[in-house]
């Protein structure tokens, strides 16, 4: 099974790039919230180094909660979720690729606007992480239907 076509399954894609900012921010709020829950652990000397420790939890939230559903927990929420080329979902590979991807491209701007662009204009809404490995997200309840 390939990913669904734009054009004859309009609403796998229905708003998934809005579906993505807004996943996106809960899912940095969930990190953030996760980093000050970490802080008191590290005898608070995390707030030296805190743009580092929040760059380290939100990979392995990312990494785990993709590998085990396909989806980040903000994602879940609005019913998004990633599929491989081949329509299936991302395994633990597959996850840490695409969070490296994805972190990569926070660390180079101009990756992360290019990015940005692309999921605003491309048929499927596919950022550059997106393209390299071949991924795409779509609505979830659209692929249960």
């Amino acid at each position: 099974m390939a990913t669904p076509d734009p054009q004859t399954q309009p609403d796998f894609y229905k708003d998934v790039p809005l579906k993505r900012f807004m996943a996106w921010g809960v899912d940095a709020v969930l990190t953030f919230l996760a980093c000050l829950v970490i802080l008191p652990f590290t005898a608070f000397t995390g707030l030296f180094f805190f743009p580092l420790l929040f760059l380290v939890v939100g990979f392995i939230y990312r990494m785990i909660t993709i590998a085990n559903g396909s989806a980040t927990w903000g994602m879940r929420l609005f019913a998004i979720e990633l599929r491989t080329s081949q329509g299936t979902q991302l395994d633990m590979g597959g996850a840490f690729a695409h969070t490296l991807g994805y972190t990569v491209s926070w660390g180079v701007a101009p990756l992360q606007l290019i990015s940005m662009v692309m999921m605003a204009t491309t048929e499927r809404g596919q950022g550059l992480t997106d393209h390299v490995l071949g991924t795409v997200m779509i609505n979830r309840r659209a692929a249960h239907r």
